[in-house]
């Protein structure tokens, strides 16, 4: 090969590798220049409480559907619980006893129990006159000497045993009365509470059947059947709080620069082709399970993920749970 072949061959590689240097050069500098800005993706969230009930029964009826919207206060399901109603047949009975025996308690003895008493003690009485008049009259013998001491001390005692005959019959009206000790009608009274206590209880548990809405919200899922055996405190459904909405991103520690506590930027949600603004409210470390990103080979430092929450500055029409929201990075 002649010098001539060689300076050509040479003078095309100087410019075939002059041109792969400007080729590179100008696809870095519209890289560069129209670099894709890094995004925070997160999605949107929302609060949601659960349904169930204390008492275990059958799914009677379910009043509502998944989507629809609901109002604290309205009917969402109707349990059949036959033990919890038989239950309250017995507590009621045993509260109608209770409140009979309180009542004859207070009430004390019959009428007719009171006017029989009276009675015995009114002939009690007239017994004690009558065995009074006879001591006095031997009491006076006695004193002129007609008759012996023998005699005077039979009639003192019979005086004596119609006194306590009198006395005895006097308590037993009194009693009639007065009805009932005290203690035995505390007695009765508590134990009448307690069996309205008892009837309280079982009433609770049959409101517990009727299973309301506690707050605003749209029905997000419904777990049993109807016809289908609940347990005590088993899932029913889900309410979601639609006015309760945030935004949950999980964003490395790198990236958290504009995102500090109360800070507002603008949020995109493609599935409504719309910008809204967003406030952070939250924000936590996810810890160590959570993914790391690791720079050490560039002799730097692991890089975490924190979970950062922001609530949207005015109500987004048309934002549901588990659209992507997407910030970007300044």
């Amino acid at each position: 090969m002649d010098n001539k072949t060689q300076k050509m061959n040479i003078a095309l590689s100087l410019t075939a590798f002059f041109v792969v240097v400007v080729i590179v050069c100008a696809v870095g500098i519209y890289t560069f220049k129209h670099r894709v800005p890094e995004i925070v993706q997160g999605q949107a969230e929302v609060s949601e409480y659960r349904v169930s009930s204390k008492v275990p029964g059958r799914i009677l009826k379910i009043m509502v559907q998944e989507g629809q919207q609901v109002k604290a206060g309205d009917t969402l399901a109707i349990l059949d619980t036959p033990d919890i109603n038989a239950k309250q047949a017995q507590a009621e009975a045993v509260l109608s006893a209770a409140t009979a025996q309180n009542a004859k308690a207070q009430k004390g003895a019959r009428e007719e129990q009171i006017q029989g008493a009276y009675e015995i003690w009114q002939k009690a009485k007239a017994g004690l006159d009558i065995y009074e008049k006879s001591y006095r009259r031997v009491e006076n013998l006695y004193a002129q000497g007609v008759v012996s001491e023998q005699k005077r001390d039979e009639a003192k005692a019979q005086y004596d045993a119609a006194a306590a005959t009198e006395r005895a019959a006097k308590s037993q009206y009194d009693m009639a009365v007065n009805g009932a000790e005290e203690e035995v009608k505390e007695m009765a009274a508590a134990q009448m509470r307690q069996a309205e206590g008892v009837v309280a209880e079982v009433n609770s548990y049959i409101e517990e059947t009727v299973l309301t809405a506690t707050l605003d919200g749209e029905v997000s899922e419904i777990f049993p059947m109807v016809g289908e055996l609940v347990g005590t405190g088993a899932p029913i459904m889900n309410i979601a709080v639609m006015d309760d909405m945030w935004v949950s991103f999980n964003v490395r520690e790198d990236l958290l620069q504009d995102l500090t506590m109360g800070a507002v930027r603008d949020a995109y949600v493609p599935a409504l082709d719309k910008t809204v603004p967003v406030k952070v409210t939250y924000m936590r470390d996810l810890g160590s399970y959570a993914a790391w990103k690791a720079t050490k080979a560039n002799g730097q430092y692991d890089l975490k993920t924190f979970e950062v929450r922001a609530v949207p500055e005015e109500k987004v029409e048309n934002l549901r749970p588990g659209m992507t929201v997407i910030i970007d990075r300044k």
